[in-house]
């Protein structure tokens, strides 16, 4: 088990964005039999008086996992569930056996917790790990305008926080040193998104080798998610939670879709 902690400053607040950039992604990554499937996507709420919305997806992978995989494993291997509780400022995917598949069963694990935090990204341990536990844990620092952070395919002109200005705002470019200036921007909202990313795959030959690809993948996810949400400001900024459900229910029906009639799009596999 490989445990990652990511940390995300932004320049915005988010819940609005982040939802509308996850239903814009996933058509971006959607076709050719490949992308998101959405099976549920409703409210919830815990008898401790936790509520928020829960998802249930399937993410079809052919092309997006290294031909080794594809060698290795059935079809069936290749199509992930995904169980989300998104209970905003906490937001959990995956917790147990929820983000998985049939043919790995329990061998398989890759869960996300996530805290926003209306900070600049200087806390350690939020999400109260032992120390022991959190000694293990390797931070990785994201930053949205640093263009070497980004894979030379994934990068795209028009989604670059580095060039990018917002006309309903105001805000952009980032500068190199725009984290350093948050602080005296007091009219400008900012969060940070903390990511703890545990990834579990037991199979003998290739568990540290997959391992160490997931990771790399959900680097180059929320590296280029965060670009994208920060990029599309003004398609959101104005936007309701109402507008977002809406918006939620006719983006399920355009990927079923896009599925079956769109080629193979988005990020695919950097072959290791």
């Amino acid at each position: 088990t490989f445990y990652r902690f990511y940390v995300i400053t932004l320049k915005l607040s988010y819940q609005v964005g982040q939802l509308y950039s996850v239903a814009e992604a996933s058509k971006n990554e959607t076709g050719g039999g490949e992308g998101v499937e959405v099976l549920k996507n409703e409210p919830y709420e815990k008898e401790d008086g936790e509520k928020g919305q829960y998802t249930h997806k399937i993410y079809h992978l052919q092309s997006k996992v290294p031909t080794f995989v594809r060698l290795l494993a059935p079809s069936s291997a290749l199509s992930i569930h995904e169980k989300a509780w998104n209970a905003y400022p906490y937001c959990r995917t995956g917790t147990g056996h929820n983000s998985t598949n049939e043919y790995m069963k329990d061998n398989f694990l890759v869960m996300i917790e996530t805290w926003h935090k209306p900070d600049l990204g200087d806390q350690d341990n939020v999400h109260k790990l032992d120390p022991e536990q959190w000694k293990k844990v390797e931070v990785v620092h994201i930053d949205i305008a640093d263009r070497s952070q980004v894979d030379t395919k994934d990068y795209k002109p028009d989604e670059d926080p580095a060039t990018f200005k917002s006309q309903k705002t105001g805000r952009g470019p980032l500068g190199p040193d725009w984290k350093k200036e948050l602080p005296q921007k007091t009219d400008c909202p900012h969060m940070c998104a903390y990511k703890l990313v545990t990834v579990k795959f037991k199979w003998f030959g290739l568990q540290n080798k997959v391992e160490n690809f997931i990771h790399k993948q959900e680097k180059r996810l929320f590296t280029s998610f965060h670009r994208q949400l920060f990029c599309w400001l003004d398609r959101w900024i104005n936007l309701t939670m109402e507008d977002i459900r809406r918006m939620e229910e006719t983006t399920q029906k355009e990927l079923d879709n896009m599925r079956v009639k769109d080629p193979v799009k988005g990020m695919s596999a950097a072959d290791e």
